[in-house]
C-alpha cells in the first residue's frame, strides 16, 4: 500500500469520525463517554497522520 494511499484512507476515517463526534457532542453532550471515545479516537488518527507525513519529509 503506497503512502498516498494510506494518508487517504486515514484522512476519510478523521472525516467520518470528526462527523460523528459533533453529531455526538450535539445530540448527547460535550461531556458524553461516547464523545469522548470519538474525540480520543481522531486524536489518534490526526497523531498517526502527522507521523505518517513527517517520515515522508
Amino acid at each position: 500500500m503506497t503512502i498516498q494511499v494510506v494518508h487517504s484512507e486515514l484522512a476519510n476515517k478523521i472525516s467520518l469520525i470528526r462527523r460523528l463526534m459533533i453529531v455526538t457532542a450535539q445530540t448527547k453532550g460535550i461531556n458524553n463517554p461516547e464523545t469522548i471515545k470519538y474525540s480520543q479516537e481522531l486524536d489518534k488518527l490526526i497523531f498517526e497522520t502527522q507521523l505518517l507525513l513527517k517520515s515522508c519529509s
